[in-house]
């Protein structure tokens, strides 16, 4: 099923970054949350991502990677911690599939 249409000044308001995970660990007392710490550069710093890919994904196979993440959306609260992001993933229907990023790309790169 396709979303709703979304013009192209909505895309535009999206902040795609490119962001290297510096640390990454699981959310104690959660089964799927992983707790990032992600650096994208001066402009932007580091965020802390909480992410829902523990069942797919150990905390060892991130650190030290580049992906694509939205910096700017509303921080949003899992597990009584902050989330100031989230990284991109492809949906294969039974597992979630994070997209890799060329490790000279600088962090903070924009995407369009």
């Amino acid at each position: 099923m396709v979303k709703d249409e979304v013009t192209v000044a909505d895309f535009q308001k999206i902040d795609f970054r490119v962001g290297k995970v510096t640390t990454a660990e699981k959310l104690a007392g959660s089964d799927n949350l992983l707790r990032l710490n992600v650096d994208f550069g001066t402009e932007v710093g580091q965020r802390q991502i909480l992410t829902g890919i523990a069942k797919w994904y150990t905390p060892t196979k991130l650190s030290g990677k580049k992906f694509v993440f939205v910096v700017n959306m509303s921080p949003k609260k899992m597990m009584g911690e902050e989330s100031q992001g989230m990284i991109l993933c492809a949906d294969s229907g039974d597992k979630a599939i994070l997209i890799p990023v060329n490790s000279k790309i600088p962090e903070g790169t924009i995407v369009r």
